[in-house]
Order: structure tokens, then sequence, then C-alpha cells
């Protein structure tokens, strides 16, 4: 095992990374002070790890909440379902909740931590690529809206985040496909040599080879532990780890949550925002291609739904990086190296996703 530790001052918590942490009771247990928790996952996970981590819990008072699985289920009628499981089980403000799943279980169980009795502790036991790597490490927690995606949330942050990467092993292709989506965005957006060593590993990768994943996941969690650091709340150096997800996550609305995985939708997004940096002379030649590519060799999707430039912008407009009615985007300026742009011409953006469409 390696642990990672986010600073930030009392609120300071570590990330685990190995394999065969489940169960491991010694990583639950500094977190059980008041005796009693409470597991969301969802209906795909609960068959696969769940009573793993009831044995990891055994001696504690525990509550389990089975979810459905997807994108949709982080909604207004999910998060009620988990909150009358807590009431019914009389889970009090020392109850430990504890998110087992992917970025979906650990959203919707974080924000259900944050507001229920006025917040609750929770550990993020992620078990998808994806999360492991990204949505379990910061302390964003949300639910979508029918208008945007993660409109409805709040920041709270784990205890602890116990990445077991042996859950690797269940994961569908297309949901580890979808992982590497984020792994690339950390990348693209912030890691110059780590596009290389991606470039170079990549088949590793989707062969699930062991030791790939472990340093994938390190590095990821390596960057996003800095980032949050130095800008927990997302008012400056963070939202540079939203490269590709404006569009995507317009993508994700128009289509209907659930019809794209994020991951996907993430994946065409940086390929649109890619082009828009080089439309607007930021990124050298041959860029928007050189991440076109990459994208491509994860099994990704490059180019985005059947959906009209103008409907895209149209959701994009209610973006959470909206400032002042100003629409900013991620670009970059370089492979590894994003930054914020506002006051970018609409027809630009239109150009970009039409260009991405190609």
């Amino acid at each position: 095992m390696e642990s990672l530790r986010v600073a930030l001052g009392e609120r300071s918590y570590p990330i685990h990374l190995g394999a065969g942490l489940l169960g491991r009771a010694d990583l639950y247990r500094p977190y059980l002070g008041g005796g009693s928790a409470a597991i969301v996952t969802n209906e795909v996970v609960a068959p696969l790890y769940l009573s793993k981590v009831k044995q990891a819990l055994q001696g504690a008072r525990v509550t389990d909440v089975v979810v459905p699985d997807g994108e949709r289920a982080k909604s207004w009628q999910t998060l009620e379902r988990v909150f009358d499981a807590l009431l019914a089980a009389r889970c009090g403000r020392d109850t430990l909740i504890v998110a087992l799943g992917g970025g979906v279980v650990g959203d919707l169980a974080g924000f259900a931590a944050a507001v229920y009795q006025r917040g609750v502790p929770f550990v993020q036991v992620p078990t998808t690529l994806l999360a492991q790597v990204d949505s379990s490490v910061g302390g964003k927690t949300a639910i979508n809206h029918a208008r945007g995606k993660n409109m409805i949330g709040a920041f709270h942050q784990p205890r602890a985040v116990i990445s077991d990467v042996a859950t690797l092993d269940t994961l569908p292709d297309r949901e580890l496909r979808a992982g590497l989506a984020e792994v690339i965005k950390h990348a693209l957006a912030l890691d110059r040599e780590f596009v290389h060593w991606l470039e170079d590993h990549m088949a590793e990768l989707l062969a699930r080879e062991r030791a790939a994943l472990v340093q994938a996941v390190k590095r990821c969690c390596e960057l996003k532990a800095e980032v949050v650091a130095a800008d927990e709340r997302e008012t400056g150096i963070r939202a540079l780890l939203n490269f590709g997800h404006t569009f995507g996550h317009a993508i994700e609305a128009g289509t209907g949550y659930g019809a794209w995985l994020h991951g996907e939708a993430i994946a065409a997004g940086m390929v649109m925002a890619a082009e828009l940096s080089a439309r607007l002379g930021l990124l050298e030649e041959g860029g928007a291609e050189r991440v076109r590519r990459l994208v491509s060799g994860a099994g990704l999707p490059v180019v985005g739904p059947a959906l009209a430039p103008e409907a895209l912008i149209e959701l994009m407009a209610v973006d959470k990086k909206v400032s002042q009615g100003q629409l900013r985007f991620v670009v970059l300026e370089d492979i590894g190296r994003a930054a914020l742009r506002g006051a970018v011409d609409e027809r630009l953006v239109r150009d970009a996703i039409v260009a991405a469409a190609q």
C-alpha cells in the first residue's frame, strides 16, 4: 500500500492506494468514532464488494443503501432514498457514510454526507478507474439537474480515500476506457511528461497491467492532491482540471444522462477544447491532432453526438465556469499546460465543434 496526503490543514486526509484494501478494517477504524456506518453503493457493485466492506466494519452498527446504477441515479429521487434509509436506521451525526462505487456513488453519497443533519463524515472507496483517479479526491459532491450536470452540490471533503486497484479487474472495458479519459485530462492539463508516458504505455493500461494502472492512478492523485491543496473551492487553478468538461457536460445533458458515459463525453469534449485552443492561436501546430490521437488510442470517442453546435453552445451557457454572465473555457496553451480563458468568440466555439466532428 502507498499513501498520499491531501494537505488541507485540519481537514487533511490520506489517499491509500494498493491492491486488497477493501477488507482492511484498520483503514476504516479511525473514522468510526460513533460506532455506526452507512454504506452507499449500487446494484452492480453491491454483489461484488458490499460483503467485504461490511466485514471490515464488523463491530460497528452497519446500514447499507443500494441505489440504481448509472448517471441517472444522481437525482433528487435517489438522494431522498438515501435519506429515508439513514433516518429509518436512526443514523446520527456521528455516523460514517462509506461511498462504495464509482463516480456517481461517490458524488451522491458525498452530497448526502454534506447535508444530512448538516454534515456527517464520509470515506470514499472508489471502485472504478474514473473515481480512483479523479472524482473521489477533492471533496466535490453533487447531483444533476435536467438543465446541467452537477448543478446542485457542495464541497465536503472525505476523511479518507481507499483506492483498491484490484477492483479494476472486474471493471467492464467500456468503464475502463471512460476512466482513461480522466487520466488523459490530468496529463494534458498539468503534466507534459505524463502525456509522453501515456503515449508510451496506453496498450499496457488497456490490457489492465497492474503496474501501469497503479502508476497512472498514483500520478493522477498526486496532481489532484496538489491542485486541491492550493485551491480547494475552485476559485483559480483547480478549474484547469475541467479541461474538456464544458463541452463534455453539454454532451451529457444534451443526450440524456447515461447515454454517454461521463468519460466518453469528456473525451470528445477534450478534442473540441483542443480544436478551440488551436483556433485561439494558443496550441502549437499539430497539437490538436496529438490530443485526438491520444484520445483515440484509448478507445474513446473523438467525435461528439449528432447535436447541432448551437444546441451544445446553449447547454454550455449553464456551465459552472460562467462568471458575470460570461462563459469561460479551459484551453491548452501547450500540451501539459492548461489555462482559463473568457471572452471567447462564439463563432470560434462553433467552428471548434464542427472541426472536431470531421
